[in-house]
């Protein structure tokens, strides 16, 4: 078929890749170059820089709006494929292409809807983990869905993780679909179970609170890290937390206060203690946690706020 793909980050290069080499791509829509860098270079997106390898014309636009509409009407495309563009289609570009669009959303939808299912799916503590492909809608990921991929969720898996291995699963599952559209053997069904939803992380989601239960804090670490970045306050500096992991046999430390354990660095939760590992101070590199505390030459106990 003729295909229309939209999309911006490197999760979205798996499924381009496998479209591309069994369909035509007439065009790829992604977001406009974009400031990089302490020299804040403008940089393609990562989907740009492999559509001009791949040889596909490149549509730039951070909405989609009625250059875009013309531009994607003039193509005559029998489907659009959407994953992670960053932004919503509407009509008419919704209804341009001869079978619509479809969307490869990273969950088991109904279950987190919105801009950020991979990180809410650690955050709310879910052990099973997924991708949706769906037929767009008006309204936010609610259309019919034609399949879905699951995996079991890794106790110690970070979103970053589960994203990249989230977009090789959901590559495979888009191309049966597309295929299965193509063959006109696709069938597709209504969402059916209880609707969460996954909003954008913002920083203030990133921020610890010590004083909840250490499974629920450890979750919070996975589920923003790359990006944000999990972080606490001590004594009015902003910490990130770039690695941690679950202290046993440890003695209980009130919620938020620091000890050194032998090689730890222990942080105390609402019940059992967190181990630091990898740490980031305001203004420096990542370290280690135990270089961090002795760099820190203090005798003063530490609260994390």
């Amino acid at each position: 078929m003729k295909l229309v793909f939209a999309g911006t980050p490197t999760v979205a290069i798996p499924t381009l890749d496998l479209l591309a080499d069994r369909h035509d791509i007439a065009a790829v829509i992604t977001r406009e170059d974009a400031p990089q860098g302490r020299k804040r270079i403008l940089t393609p997106s990562p989907i740009a820089s492999r559509a001009t390898e791949l040889g596909i014309d490149v549509i730039r636009a951070n909405r989609l709006g009625p250059d875009v509409s013309s531009a994607v009407e003039a193509l005559r495309p029998d489907l659009g494929v959407i994953v992670a563009y960053g932004g919503l289609v509407r009509t008419p570009l919704l209804g341009t292409p001869r079978l619509g669009w479809i969307n490869l959303h990273f969950s088991l939808l109904p279950r987190w809807r919105g801009a950020a299912p991979v990180q809410w799916t650690i955050i709310g503590g879910d052990e099973t983990a997924g991708a949706t492909v769906f037929q767009l809608v008006p309204e936010l990921d609610a259309g019919p869905i034609f399949g879905t991929v699951a995996r079991p969720l890794g106790a110690h898996e970070t979103a970053g993780h589960l994203l990249e291995a989230l977009s090789v699963d959901g590559a495979s599952l888009t191309l049966d679909v597309v295929d299965a559209l193509a063959d006109g053997s696709a069938r597709s069904f209504e969402q059916h179970g209880e609707v969460t939803l996954a909003p954008k992380i913002t920083l203030a989601d990133a921020r610890i609170d010590w004083s909840v239960d250490a499974k629920t804090v450890y979750r919070r670490i996975l589920g923003t890290t790359p990006e944000p970045g999990a972080f606490t306050v001590i004594d009015g500096t902003r910490l990130k937390v770039l690695e941690a992991a679950p202290a046993y046999d440890v003695p209980t430390l009130d919620a938020g206060a620091l000890r050194a354990d032998g090689p730890r660095v222990l942080i105390g939760t609402a019940t059992t203690p967190l181990h630091l590992i990898r740490v980031q101070p305001a203004g420096k590199t990542g370290m280690a946690a135990t270089d961090w505390w002795r760099g820190l030459n203090t005798s003063e106990a530490l609260r994390a706020e």
